[in-house]
């Protein structure tokens, strides 16, 4: 058996092994490196959604109203999404800690340290709580989306408890996007810079690790991440992978690589 993780760039991955096909972070439209169209993508069995900011809910909405897909999101993602027009029965909302299963698939939510909150179309905006996942995708894959969050302490018990043995972890900054963040400031670095993520790498113990939250795998923070896990794994036989936008992670047991196109 094998599980096949598609990267469509920033946050965004199609997840397909034998048993399910999932979402994460489904960010399409206005993304310039992703690899196909909202339109495009088969019916998954569950859309997560680490958080209500645009570049990582993404195309949450038009995937789940055109295939009635289940989301999976806090109460501001569920608050936004009831607002554009889905079913209540459609939209499940969930806080850290709380493990689900849908459609067959079961889910572990745990802690993100990021911001979240949703502007519903009266004006009204719904504070909301950052998620990360853990899936078993399949017996002995456990995935772990890190929902765009800082580096903190409690990563190593998510490793202990939940023993995920893949971990997509932001290690960079989309630049290109950044132009579409309003106020004064520079923003120079992502919520885990490339050394903060190898350490993320460390305390979560997983072996397999894949770079994200960038839109081209030569980014220099990505460049520099790869490096940086080398330096910071104990194991000595932690595997890092910088997939680009369109490109397709292959899990198969204990072995990882991004597959040739």
């Amino acid at each position: 058996m094998s599980t096949r993780i598609r990267f469509f760039g920033v946050g965004g991955y199609e997840v397909v092994s034998p048993s399910c096909r999932i979402l994460f972070d489904p960010f399409l439209i206005g993304n310039p490196g992703a690899p196909t169209t909202p339109e495009e993508l088969e019916t998954p069995d569950v859309i997560f959604v680490s958080h209500a900011v645009w570049d990582h809910m993404g195309d949450a909405f038009v995937i789940a109203k055109r295939t009635g897909a289940p989301i999976i999101g806090a109460a501001d993602v569920r608050a936004l999404m009831l607002d554009q027009g889905l079913p209540s029965n459609q939209v499940q909302a969930t806080i850290h800690g709380i493990k689900l299963r849908v459609n067959g698939v079961e889910a572990q939510t745990v802690e993100s340290h990021h911001w979240s909150q949703a502007t519903l179309s009266d004006g009204t905006v719904v504070p909301g709580t950052a998620l990360g996942f853990i899936v078993e995708v399949e017996p002995g894959v456990r995935i772990y989306h890190w929902g765009d969050s800082a580096i903190f302490p409690g990563m190593a018990m998510i490793g202990e408890l939940y023993e995920p043995t893949v971990a997509i972890l932001g290690c960079a900054l989309p630049t290109a996007l950044m132009s579409q963040v309003p106020g004064p400031a520079e923003i120079l670095a992502g919520a885990m810079a490339p050394r903060h993520a190898a350490m993320a790498a460390e305390l979560l113990s997983t072996r397999t690790v894949i770079a994200s939250h960038y839109l081209e795998a030569s980014d220099p923070d990505v460049v520099e991440f790869l490096s940086a896990v080398g330096e910071a794994d104990s194991t000595g036989d932690r595997v890092v992978l910088a997939p680009e936008p369109g490109q397709v992670v292959v899990v198969d047991g204990d072995r990882a690589w991004v597959e040739d196109q």
